[in-house]
């Protein structure tokens, strides 16, 4: 063996610990070489453990008795929308703080009891919007609506035979309206369009 290669390992276990310390901050506690003394200052007692002198005042539980801290979920809805509500009490309308009455002055007039029926009038003049005559010359059929339709009056039927026989509703083919398509690529044009 030539004396270059005999020192080779030598040299490689040189350098890989002279580059150990680039590896980190603190390779001397990485591998354990430093002892790690707790800091007296940080170390506490804890106090023991006690029983509450309340302790007998508590309510003997019940099997099945709500829980006195947990909300029912109506009350838990309206504790999150209106805190101040929720915890009024339940004797005639809750008095409103200054500011909601402020706040109540300066957004207007008070709604209608038909603000429901109003709003849903709104919402469906803005789904349909003004169509220039372009759009209703074009698109002048309405498209079909998405999905199977179902015959009602033979599913009607196919229901109450499986009644009587005291099979499962599930049971049997649910009948569908099919539309009549003809073969002819010329009369499927002419039908597409009208």
């Amino acid at each position: 063996m030539s004396p270059r290669l005999r020192f080779l390992p030598a040299l490689s276990a040189l350098v890989a610990l002279g580059l150990l310390p680039g590896c980190g901050a603190n390779t001397a506690r990485t591998f354990g070489f430093t002892r790690d003394a707790p800091d007296e200052f940080q170390v506490t007692t804890r106090a023991p453990l006690s029983m509450p002198p309340s302790l007998g005042d508590l309510p003997v539980p019940r099997p099945g008795a709500s829980r006195p801290q947990e909300l029912s979920p109506r009350l838990a809805a309206e504790t999150t929308l209106a805190p101040g509500a929720a915890l009024a009490p339940n004797t005639g309308p809750a008095r409103q703080s200054s500011g909601e009455e402020a706040l109540l002055s300066q957004a207007g007039r008070p709604v209608g009891q038909d603000i429901r029926r109003r709003v849903d009038e709104e919402s469906l003049k803005l789904d349909q919007p003004d169509r220039s005559l372009a759009d209703r010359l074009i698109f002048w059929k309405e498209p079909e609506p998405p999905g199977t339709a179902l015959d009602a009056r033979r599913e009607s039927q196919r229901l109450r035979e499986n009644a009587a026989l005291g099979r499962e509703a599930t049971e049997g083919e649910t009948p569908i309206i099919q539309r009549a398509t003809s073969g002819n690529p010329v009369t499927r044009l002419f039908e597409s369009i009208f």
